[in-house]
């Protein structure tokens, strides 16, 4: 069974013709990341017994001549700072080495809905905060396509599982582009959600005003098909929301113009010259590789041949995002690591270390946090507790957001005028593993393309639109807060005109 070349839609097929059981399919897979897990490093967690279990749940629903949903028995993999009940849940950092998850995140209950089957947990950047999968504290994740060369992150381990074969699809989190990034590299479809679509109840958070869970596929129809099994208002996250996501389709000033109804266009895409497509210049600047920047204008021809209109627009605020990003996220970080303290939950210096000389209650928070986070988490820390200081608080933090309402009123005006908008993903290539590790300006420049979206709280889609040699090159399409109906349709047409 080739199960690298099964969908979603296949496996359900498969399914209900008796073609394999969901065991089979199951057994298959778990061979698969046994065979693969030396040279990749994507699963830190590889959970047989569940997924067995809630494989053969399935197997026992056909059986009886039961209808099942078209997730159920389709076998994915989980971020590992996403709770999953009764499973470890590490963040990638040695603080959560042996935290055992008491409760399903809201995500995964709607998925254990739906009857999928859970492989295990996938590795990250600790804490989400990486470009690359090398700041995880148990192993670096590989790019299937080159073992020289990273997976991209921090979700490298979820789009490395689905790059290499090793599930159907995954979840991840993006806080500035931690989905779309490691999908460009490991050539596979990453949705971040607009901010609220998706609940955020269960995500071990990195910055709560920029996190979002999405899927990771491996085409537009499983993006579509995971979005809709997770999306959705949930009581136990106030910022959710239960969006009309139809009514969002295409408004705009020619939208009705179009000769097309918002249903019609909902339903499929199967001429795109009603679509003002907007390129916005600030992304093709410098910076960009050569070779990436040919490419993604190769795409754009290739979408204004087939009749949408292309437009040159401008986002000003652009070159602002990069540090914008970087003061609102490690701020929150700040607040948001402060509970690993080694009283609550999770590692703590005075157990493990019961014959040291600790004379008060500030020697276990120090020496627990020392040990516990490493490099990358404790440098945005600090950052972090800085702009937030006394005497900085304005010329920092409060200037950041002040500069991030800019940029959302940038992506508002623009939408005014065009459907869509499409960028690159990365402004280079997979790198090499340590290439940037001792930089790290250069690689925070890895989020430059992806960290807008996030600040503005709009959806945005990764989908490969060709390689570089063996190294997968992905474009962008941003669209309007809550417009992923739209964003998928479009995907699938640009789909067909990559595949060509």
């Amino acid at each position: 069974m080739e199960v690298e070349f099964l969908t979603i839609s296949k496996i359900h097929q498969g399914l209900l013709k008796k073609e394999f059981s969901a065991e089979e399919l199951t057994r298959t897979y778990l061979e698969k990341i046994k065979s693969n897990e030396e040279k990749l490093g994507a699963f830190l967690e590889v959970c047989e017994d569940l997924a067995l279990s809630q494989a053969r749940e399935v197997d026992e629903l056909i059986f009886q001549g039961r209808e099942i949903p078209l997730l159920a028995g389709v076998p994915c993999a989980i971020k590992d700072n996403i709770l999953v009940r009764g499973i470890k849940c590490t963040a990638g950092s040695k603080i959560l080495e042996n935290y055992v998850a008491p409760y399903d995140a809201t995500c995964i209950k709607k998925l254990k809905k739906e009857k999928v089957v859970i492989l295990g947990k996938t590795n990250l950047d600790e804490f989400a905060m990486g470009s690359s999968t090398e700041h995880s504290a148990f192993k670096i994740t590989r790019n299937p396509h080159d073992l020289e060369k990273v997976a991209g992150g921090s979700s490298g381990g979820s789009a490395a599982a689905v790059g290499g074969g090793e599930c159907c699809f995954s979840l991840g989190s993006d806080t500035g582009g931690s989905i779309r990034q490691p999908a460009a590299f490991c050539g596979v479809v990453g949705l971040k959600p607009t901010y609220g679509a998706v609940s955020r109840y269960g995500l071990i958070a990195f910055a709560s005003s920029l996190d979002q869970i999405g899927p990771i596929t491996k085409n537009i129809e499983d993006c579509e098909i995971v979005f809709n099994a997770i999306k959705g208002k949930d009581p136990r996250d106030s910022t959710s929301v239960e969006a009309n996501l139809k009514s969002q389709i295409f408004r705009g000033p020619h939208s009705a113009s179009s000769g097309m109804g918002q249903e019609s266009n909902l339903k499929s895409i199967t001429k795109i010259s009603n679509l003002r497509v907007g390129i916005p210049k600030e992304y093709f600047g410098e910076g960009i590789d050569k070779r990436i920047r040919e490419m993604i204008e190769e795409a754009i021809k290739k979408i204004e041949k087939e009749g949408a209109k292309i437009e040159e627009i401008s986002l000003p605020h652009t070159k602002y995002a990069l540090a914008c990003y970087y003061i609102v996220a490690t701020s929150e970080a700040s607040a948001n690591l402060a509970r690993y303290d080694g009283i609550r939950y999770g590692m703590s210096y005075e157990i493990s270390n019961l014959k040291s000389q600790i004379s008060n209650l500030m020697d276990v928070y120090l020496k627990t946090r020392g040990e516990g986070f490493g490099q990358e988490v404790k440098r945005r820390i600090m950052l972090g507790t800085y702009a937030l200081s006394a005497g900085y608080y304005e010329a920092y933090y409060l200037r950041a957001q002040k500069v991030r309402t800019l940029i959302k009123q940038d992506f508002e005006k623009n939408f005014e005028k065009v459907d869509f908008i499409l960028t690159p993903v990365s402004p280079f290539l997979p790198f090499k593993i340590g290439e940037k590790i001792d930089d790290p300006l250069k690689m925070y420049l890895s989020d430059i393309f992806t960290v807008s979206s996030n600040l503005a709280g709009v959806p945005a889609l990764s989908l490969p639109c060709g390689k570089v040699g063996e190294l997968p090159v992905g474009v962008q399409i941003i669209g309007k807060p809550f417009s992923e109906p739209a964003i998928f349709q479009l995907g699938k047409f640009l789909e067909k005109i990559f595949g060509k």
